[in-house]
């Protein structure tokens, strides 16, 4: 077993295992760790704790000290410059005339780097930009290609819900949606209606897919053929939670509505 913390560097980004060490770290505490791309300041959400070894990626890296008044102004410095850079960047691409959308910048605490985020349709030859920002900035660029969700979540909005996007808000991973977890909801398929900001799959397909799942394990499909206490018939529709099955009688010549325990019954008997 290991000893972590878990540590975010975005709102709603996504959390990674650090190694406390010997430091009093506790939950909310902003922090300096130490990353693939360098010393990132980040904050402390999941307080410490043992996990197993599978569930970090080895090596672990270090929680370096807890951060000051100090690297919290540089963190602000950080945050407005990456806006002016944002600004020369979206500047750069309109005069190289290149196809791609402009969403984030942002510098690496230590400001051995600087992020270019963007979204475009296919590949995109941006090697003379990025000539022209390295010598603007005077440090290493990447521009880094980006997904529609992936914007979304960067730029926030809101939902058809009227809410806060989830994604912006609280969801550190994208997890998989499928339409067939809009259709074991019964919801519309008119993709306006179940698509979020980023035209994907809304992300709250997902929440109660499992619920529906258990309970739809416990009735008929709809278009079997089941025994009722009015005899055979046909399944053409459900109530998932009331646990009700709509049936087609033949031999009564409509529709009458039975619960699960009486098509048990019917089947059992």
């Amino acid at each position: 077993m290991l000893e972590v913390v878990g540590v975010r560097f975005k709102k709603a980004g996504k959390i990674y295992y650090f190694d406390p060490g010997d430091l009093p770290v506790r939950l909310g505490d902003p922090v300096l760790v130490e990353t693939a791309r360098g010393i990132e300041y980040g904050w402390v959400v999941i307080e410490r704790r043992q996990v197993d070894e599978q569930d970090v990626v080895l090596p672990l890296k270090n929680v370096l000290r807890i951060a000051d008044e100090q690297d919290a102004a540089q963190m602000e410095r950080n945050w407005e410059d990456a806006k002016r850079a944002y600004a020369i960047c979206k500047q750069k691409i309109a005069e190289h005339g290149l196809p791609m959308k402009l969403v984030d910048a942002e510098y690496t605490f230590d400001r051995n780097k600087l992020i270019f985020y963007f979204t475009a349709e296919g590949r995109v030859d941006f090697r003379e930009l990025v000539k022209d920002l390295a010598a603007v900035f005077r440090t290493r660029i990447e521009l880094r290609q980006i997904g529609v969700r992936d914007e979304a979540k960067m730029l926030g909005g809101i939902g058809p819900c009227g809410r806060l996007l989830c994604c912006s808000t609280f969801l550190g991973d994208f997890e998989p949606v499928s339409i067939k977890m809009a259709k074991d909801q019964n919801l519309s398929l008119n993709p306006a209606k179940i698509s979020g900001l980023c035209g994907r799959l809304m992300c709250c397909l997902r929440y109660e897919h499992e619920t529906y799942a258990q309970a739809l394990a416990t009735l008929p499909d709809v278009g079997d053929e089941v025994e009722t206490p009015l005899g055979k018939g046909r399944v053409v529709g459900l109530n998932i939670f009331a646990e009700q099955v709509q049936v087609d009688v033949y031999e009564a010549g409509r529709i009458v509505v039975f619960s699960v325990d009486e098509l048990k019954t019917a089947v059992d008997g």
